[in-house]
């Protein structure tokens, strides 16, 4: 754990802000005392790294069971940063994963890389801008911009189209479909992933992905 104060200006007035950061799990029981004054939380996962994704619902759920009642949570501001974005061969947790999780709870969501340093400053403005309005507003948490558009069904079927290892997989079809079988499969794709009415990040490949897929496996299909 490490903490420090920093005096920074927003809209004109003077703040004074203290920065804690919670380190990790296995400190629980330390920084749970920290919890009941927040007015801020930044969580902060590397897209690198699917297990501090998943993480993200264990950390809410020590906060809740700290806080007490969802009133006293809805009066944070919450900002999830998807950071280490620098490192995109390595990255497994995709934009629209990210942004889904975070803008379906009311959270705001930035894709960071603390390497060089994109979108820290967005971050940070957005989080104190918050903060203010939300003091200025008897504690109430501002809502957040959403901007996902799409479903958690059409953000998980283009991370499985993505990860599949042959075009039967990624049809979801078993191998020896008949015609009818794959172009059924197809469909049901393309209605969900059509660029014209999916606007999850890769939605566009992973449609090109299944039209290929489909082309590919009709030609060996008599």
């Amino acid at each position: 754990m490490d903490t420090n104060v920093q005096k920074r200006r927003e809209n004109k007035k003077s703040l004074r802000v203290k920065v804690i950061s919670l380190g990790n799990a296995e400190v629980g029981k330390v920084r749970n005392e920290f919890y009941k004054d927040s007015q801020g939380v930044v969580l902060v996962y590397d897209v690198g790294l699917r297990e501090s994704f998943d993480a993200l619902d264990n950390w809410l759920g020590e906060m809740k069971q700290e806080m007490g009642s969802q009133a006293n949570m809805e009066s944070i501001v919450f900002v999830v940063c998807a950071n280490k974005v620098d490192l995109t061969k390595r990255r497994v947790v995709d934009e629209g994963e990210g942004r889904l999780w975070a803008e379906s709870r009311g959270f705001h969501y930035f894709e960071t890389s603390a390497q060089s340093g994109e979108g820290i400053s967005e971050m940070f403005q957005a989080f104190f801008s918050s903060i203010t309005d939300m003091c200025e507003n008897g504690g109430k948490r501002p809502v957040a911009e959403v901007s996902v558009g799409f479903t958690k069904e059409q953000a998980d079927t283009i991370r499985r189209i993505r990860n599949s290892k042959d075009s039967w997989d990624m049809l979801g079809v078993k191998p020896g479909a008949t015609r009818e079988e794959v172009n059924k499969a197809y469909r049901k794709l393309a209605v969900l992933l059509h660029p014209d009415k999916c606007v999850a990040p890769g939605s566009e490949d992973a449609f090109k992905a299944v039209v290929n897929a489909r082309t590919s496996l009709l030609k060996n299909i008599k």
